[in-house]
């Protein structure tokens, strides 16, 4: 059963929308810089925040400012609201929809400014404890909105997003719903930076995925959302699917707690399974979103696993995004998913910012060229987890 994407809705350091997402790739103007709402220690480390407070996000979004919420779940909230628009949801609404959102942070943010209150007799704040959990943060979107009959929250790390596209296609596939929105939201928090800056891959500089230089990532936060249907739900909706979904694949090379097999086993598992259940060959692949964090483990490897899969002399058009966006973890997947469906619309290659040293162990050089040598019509994305938790998915023109 083919599952069409019909809508899709995206927030990040690049801007609200894909709109503004695709101006920024076409301009070559990066989120990455200084922090500027995140309260750390650490603010010599550049970003890529959304380019909204907290409280401009709860303006955007609608929602009371006497209402307790995260900021992970209004920049949900606000990707998901641009989804459902771009699938006529409130013009032809779908029976019992699903959505299944990837994060890991959740509402972290709020409870680690007041862990101090939460073990001493002041219960001034103890209500933010109770938007810590992941699953809530999804509650809390899908609550905004008000028609969704099962909620899921996939915590996978980096692959969370493309996990959640894996199940809400495979349960449009299995007949178990007909329609589902998939994706994922994750803010900034000081435990997930200092926790990066622990394990000594970020980057005190703009990253350089690919590059011979390449010191780290930058992190990032945002959130991305697809609307995917069966054929027979567009048809009766009278919606116009956007392309195909047409191909996933996850593996776990099971290797290492953070780094990736050296070869990129666990790549090239979920790269093969992704192109087994499109039908295509790795010759039809016109470009790939490589993960690409520019950390030195992460590049070697994929990059190695990119060769292993399409051969050393024939590898597409790849990039990393994250020059642009920062690495926003749980929501990466998506991020990079409807990053890679406008690029498949609009026919361009996302350039490798920051590039300019060849990596010698690799045969090929990230894109630096906007224009498609070949019209673009199968893309593919990689999002992979601390674990070796490996996803990829394909997108596919109709």
């Amino acid at each position: 059963m083919k599952v069409y994407v019909t809508g899709f809705g995206i927030i990040s350091a690049l801007g609200l929308g894909a709109g503004a997402t695709l101006g920024a790739l076409s301009n070559r103007q990066s989120g990455v810089g200084p922090l500027h709402w995140l309260e750390t220690m650490h603010s010599h480390l550049p970003c890529a925040e959304v380019p909204f407070s907290t409280q401009e996000l709860r303006k955007m979004a609608g929602v009371a400012q006497d209402k307790v919420i995260t900021r992970t779940a209004l920049m949900g909230i606000l990707a998901l609201r641009e989804a459902l628009e771009m699938a006529l949801w409130n013009e032809h609404k779908p029976l019992n929809p699903v959505l299944v959102s990837g994060t890991t942070v959740g509402g972290m943010e709020n409870t680690e400014r007041f862990f101090l209150d939460f073990i001493s007799p002041d219960t001034s704040h103890d209500h933010y404890i109770l938007a810590h959990d992941c699953g809530v943060c999804t509650q809390m979107i899908a609550d905004h909105f008000g028609h969704f009959d099962m909620l899921s929250t996939l915590s996978t790390a980096c692959s969370s997003a493309a996990n959640a596209l894996i199940l809400a296609a495979d349960m449009i596939r299995t007949g178990r719903t007909s329609v589902a929105v998939a994706g994922g939201s994750e803010c900034l928090s000081r435990f997930h930076l200092n926790g990066f800056n622990t394990l000594k891959i970020l980057d005190k500089d703009p990253c350089r995925p690919f590059d011979n230089t390449r010191a780290g990532l930058n992190l990032g936060e945002g959130a991305a959302y697809l609307v995917l249907e069966s054929e027979e739900s567009a048809k009766a909706r009278g919606v116009k699917p956007i392309c195909l979904l047409s191909g996933y694949g996850n593996a776990c090379d099971a290797y290492h707690q953070t780094a990736s097999s050296p070869e990129g086993d666990g790549a090239v598992l979920s790269m093969k399974k992704a192109l087994h259940e499109a039908g295509l060959t790795p010759q039809q692949i016109d470009y790939v979103n490589a993960h690409g964090t520019g950390t030195p483990n992460n590049d070697e490897s994929e990059g190695k696993a990119l060769m292993r899969v399409f051969g050393a002399d024939s590898v597409p058009p790849v990039s990393s995004t994250k020059g642009f966006t920062g690495h926003t973890t749980s929501a990466a997947g998506s991020v990079e998913s409807v990053i890679s469906i406008l690029a498949l619309l609009h026919n361009f290659l996302p350039a490798n910012l920051n590039y300019s040293n060849h990596m010698e162990m690799l045969s090929f050089k990230p894109v630096t060229d906007e224009k498609p040598s070949r019209p673009l019509s199968h893309v593919m994305t990689n999002s992979f987890g601390f674990g070796g938790n490996d996803t990829t998915c394909i997108f596919s023109k109709i």
